[in-house]
C-alpha cells in the first residue's frame, strides 16, 4: 500500500489518466498529415484498490480525427482539474484531522 492517502493515491491516479489523454491527443494532432497513421487512444480501467490504470492502444483504422482530439484535449484537461481539487481538499482534510488530534 502506498504512503499516501487513499484520496491522494485516487486522485493522483486520475491526474496521471487524465496527463495520458493530453500526450494521445497531442501525438494524434502532431501526426495529422502522417500517411496511414494511425489515432492512439487511451483505455482507462478501474483498479481494486481504488483509481484507474491507463493505457495505450492504436485505433483500428488509419486517419485522424481533429475534432475529437481536440475534445479530448478539453476533456482531459478537466479531469487533470478535477482531480486537482480533489487532491488538495484531500490534503486540507488530512491537515485539519491532524490539527484536531493534537
Amino acid at each position: 500500500m502506498s504512503s499516501l492517502s487513499p484520496i491522494a493515491s485516487v486522485s493522483l491516479s486520475g491526474m496521471r489518466a487524465a496527463l495520458a489523454g493530453l500526450d494521445a491527443a497531442g501525438h494524434n494532432i502532431a501526426n495529422l498529415a502522417t500517411p496511414d497513421f494511425r489515432r492512439q487512444q487511451v483505455v482507462s480501467s478501474t483498479q481494486v484498490s481504488g483509481g484507474v490504470q491507463t493505457s495505450f492502444t492504436q485505433a483500428a483504422q488509419r486517419g485522424s480525427n481533429i475534432e475529437a482530439d481536440m475534445v479530448d484535449q478539453l476533456v482531459a484537461k478537466n479531469a487533470f482539474l478535477a482531480n486537482l481539487a480533489v487532491f488538495k481538499t484531500g490534503d486540507q482534510l488530512l491537515g485539519s484531522l491532524l490539527d484536531i488530534r493534537r
